[in-house]
């Protein structure tokens, strides 16, 4: 078989993508290799949500010139939402680039591939059908499975959000038929799945668009967990304004339904709120917060927060830091603000200086590390369910894993009776940062 090398950027929807492509690639005869010169096929899967990324990915084809003067049949290819914000301007920037190919038609990255090799100019596939059912073909046969495996189950994003590129690159919600789910997961768990991960821009929005008789997302997580062999279910990435009452519920009452929630706030200021176009206040997300706080104790948070945002003022960032605090987050990603093509933010002065953002967003992480400590304290001396992912490169720690709350956990254990997928006690016994490290108890 020839080979592919890739490489993924961005959000878990983009690493679900990948997984498809690589799918998709083995039937048209290509397996995956992790060397990048021993590559027939190079594929980056990009992100075009925060500038950063974008410059990774230009830095990374850089590396990749050589590779191709010297092997001018190699094949670069750039999937994912770069490729659809860029498209042909991506050839001038890239002049190597064989294919580039939008995240709205990837299923069809067999037939992009032979257009490159019939026509050996390159390929430019980032058509978009708004129209079009979301669906995904199923295939013959996937490959062996890891313990835990990412479903699409909603792409695209109705929300608009000032600063966010998804509608312009992923488009409209549109939702999976439940039947058509349900079917991958089964595939899934026969393939080796024992945690099922629902993935979507806005996932708790799941039903409202697209489907030929409406479904709510509590009653899809009600479904998926029925089916025989999930032992774990989670979901990302959340919106306020789509989060009800019955998801609090499905907590409650799911044994499957695992012990965390990421929950975007993004600030926690109510005039930067309304300026990003979120539809919430800060009351109304603390009011979602406390009541599923007490309705499933213990429940471990994270977030997604944007300092520096177009006219944020020091106060109104120290509200950001006091909400953090209130709310407590084991885990937040934060990111200081850089504007983005194609969004309406772009219109707005970005008047915050780069070292005054610099330093928002050192003093936001600082704070997140004590509270990710401050987390992990809870689980000192205490025995967790850690579902075995692999091996560890931790001196000290031969396994790694996650327990319900989504920490990861280090542990040691005799290497003869532990593999991946087993769920298996581990009595934590050090705190590292947002991670936990430990021993397997004798079972």
């Amino acid at each position: 078989m020839k080979q592919v090398y890739m490489e993924t950027f961005g959000c878990q929807m983009n690493v679900a993508d990948s997984d498809r492509m690589e799918l998709l690639l083995f039937h048209s005869g290509y397996a995956r290799t992790q060397v990048a010169e021993d590559a027939d096929l190079i594929l980056v899967n990009t992100c075009s949500i925060r500038e950063k990324a974008e410059h990774k990915v230009f830095s990374l084809f850089g590396s990749f010139r050589p590779l191709k003067e010297a092997n001018p049949d190699l094949i670069l290819g750039l999937a994912g939402c770069l490729a659809q914000q860029e498209q042909d301007r991506l050839l001038r920037r890239i002049p190597d680039l064989d294919m580039i190919i939008g995240p709205d038609v990837i299923e069809d990255i067999g037939l992009a591939l032979d257009q490159v090799l019939a026509q050996k100019t390159p390929v430019v596939w980032t058509k978009f059908d708004q129209h079009k059912q979301y669906s995904i073909p199923e295939l013959q046969s996937i490959k062996n499975q890891g313990p835990s495996a990412f479903v699409n189950i909603i792409k695209g994003c109705d929300k608009l959000c000032s600063f966010c590129v998804v509608p312009f690159t992923r488009g409209r919600e549109k939702s999976r038929e439940p039947e058509e789910i349900y079917q991958e997961v089964r595939q899934l768990v026969a393939a080796g799945a024992k945690e099922i991960i629902l993935l979507g821009q806005n996932v708790n929005a799941y039903g409202k668009h697209g489907l030929k008789n409406p479904l709510a997302f509590h009653d899809l997580l009600y479904g998926v967990a029925d089916l025989p062999g999930v032992e774990r279910l989670r979901f990302t990435t959340s919106h306020p304004m789509d989060f009800t009452r019955d998801l609090i519920r499905a907590f409650r009452d799911l044994g499957p339904l695992m012990n965390h929630l990421h929950l975007p706030v993004q600030s926690g200021n109510n005039r930067i709120l309304e300026m990003m176009r979120r539809h919430h206040t800060v009351e109304y997300y603390v009011d979602l917060i406390e009541e599923l706080k007490s309705t499933v104790p213990g429940v471990a948070l994270s977030t997604d927060i944007i300092v520096g945002f177009p006219g944020e003022t020091r106060s109104e960032f120290e509200d950001t830091l006091n909400l953090m605090e209130r709310i407590g987050y084991s885990n937040s990603y934060i990111f200081a603000y850089s504007p983005r093509p194609n969004t309406p933010a772009l219109e707005f002065e970005d008047n915050v200086p780069d070292a005054e953002k610099s330093d928002r967003l050192q003093a936001t992480i600082d704070l997140q590390h004590r509270l990710s400590r401050q987390n992990g304290q809870r689980f000192m001396g205490k025995t967790v369910e850690v579902l075995v992912e692999g091996r560890s490169a931790r001196q000290g720690a031969r396994f790694k894993g996650r327990n319900p709350e989504y920490w990861m956990v280090l542990f040691s254990g005799e290497e003869e009776s532990l593999k991946p997928g087993q769920i298996v006690p581990v009595q934590v016994d050090e705190v590292l940062g947002h991670a936990l490290k430990g021993h397997a108890i004798a079972q």
